[in-house]
C-alpha cells in the first residue's frame, strides 16, 4: 500500500464528536475503535488499558477482530510492541519481517499484515494503547500517524476524565446517603 494520508479534517470531527459524546469509558472506546476500523478501511481496532501490577496490556474494547485472536493470551507489555512505553507510535508495516511480535503466528493466522501501535498518555505516563490492524501492508503517512497520536493523546485524557467522574459520583452518592439518612432520622 502507498504512503497516502487516509484521515482528512472531517474524519477527524467526526471520530472526535463521537468520542466526545460517549456516555462513558465502554461507549466511548466501542465508538473509537468502530469508526477508526471503517474509516481506514482496516482489518479491526483494539483500545487497551495498563496494568502496572502485571504489566500487561487488557483489552477494553475491540472490533474486527475474531474471538480466536482475542483469545490467544496475555499481552504482555514487555513483549509485545514494548516500544511504546518510549511515548512513541511503533508502525510495523510487515508483520512476517519483525520480532517485535509476542504472538506472529496468530497475527498470521488472522490475516493480519501490519500493526500500528498508539500508547495512550496522561500526565507522562502510559495508560493505554490504542492498535490498528490491517489486512494489507500499510506505510502510514506523516500525516495520518501524527492524527492518530492526536486520537490517543483525545483518548488519553477521556479515560482519566472517565475515571475521575465515576469518582467524584461515587462521593456524591455517598454524600446523598449520608444526608438522606440524616434528614429521615430528624
Amino acid at each position: 500500500m502507498s504512503t497516502e494520508n487516509k484521515i482528512d479534517m472531517e474524519i477527524f470531527k467526526i471520530i472526535k464528536t463521537a468520542m466526545h459524546s460517549a456516555s462513558d469509558l465502554e461507549d466511548m472506546g466501542n465508538r473509537l475503535v468502530q469508526l477508526l476500523t471503517g474509516a481506514l478501511d482496516i482489518k479491526g481496532c483494539t483500545l487497551f488499558a495498563a496494568n502496572p501490577d502485571n504489566k500487561e496490556l487488557e483489552i477494553l474494547t475491540t472490533f474486527g477482530l475474531s474471538p480466536g485472536y482475542l483469545r490467544k493470551g496475555a499481552i504482555s507489555s514487555k513483549k509485545s510492541i514494548a516500544a511504546i512505553y518510549n511515548q512513541k507510535p511503533v508502525v510495523v508495516s510487515d508483520t512476517s519481517q519483525t520480532d517485535l511480535l509476542q504472538y506472529p503466528e496468530a497475527a498470521r493466522k488472522e490475516g493480519i499484515k501490519s500493526i500500528i501501535s498508539l500508547p495512550v498518555v496522561f500526565s507522562d505516563k502510559v495508560i493505554g494503547a490504542i492498535r490498528l490492524y490491517n489486512h494489507k501492508s500499510w506505510n502510514v503517512s506523516e500525516h495520518d500517524l501524527g492524527t492518530l497520536m492526536l486520537f490517543a493523546d483525545h483518548v488519553g485524557m477521556a479515560m482519566m476524565y472517565t475515571r475521575l467522574l465515576n469518582a467524584f459520583m461515587l462521593i456524591k452518592d455517598a454524600v446523598d446517603g449520608v444526608h438522606n439518612i440524616w434528614v429521615d432520622s430528624n
